[in-house]
């Protein structure tokens, strides 16, 4: 199985995320984010990371805001937080099969 890198700045997330990975059959490695999320997919993308990113966000909806990826946020797709685990489960399983066809 593919390894899962949770990102995130509350440690209720990367347990939770974590808990719902793992299950599932995923390797899964946390670290709590010293950056901006939006800061740190620039930087992979910059890098030449060429891996899936997937964002939590509460902006949406405590600013009214919408995002989309493109060239100022590098992400391969979005998630509203609190996220359910189906979703969760779908995002990744769908980014995975779209960047790593076998």
């Amino acid at each position: 199985m593919a390894l899962i890198a949770v990102i995130d700045d509350d440690h209720d997330i990367l347990d939770a995320s974590s808990l719902v990975l793992t299950a599932k059959g995923y390797d899964v490695i946390t670290a709590d984010n010293p950056d901006d999320g939006f800061f740190l997919a620039q930087k992979f993308r910059k890098e030449k990371f060429e891996i899936p990113i997937i964002m939590y966000t509460s902006v949406s909806k405590a600013l009214g805001l919408e995002f989309a990826a493109g060239e100022m946020i590098p992400v391969d797709d979005f998630v509203e937080k609190p996220i359910s685990p189906d979703t969760l489960i779908d995002k990744v399983e769908k980014l995975l099969q779209l960047h790593y066809k076998e």
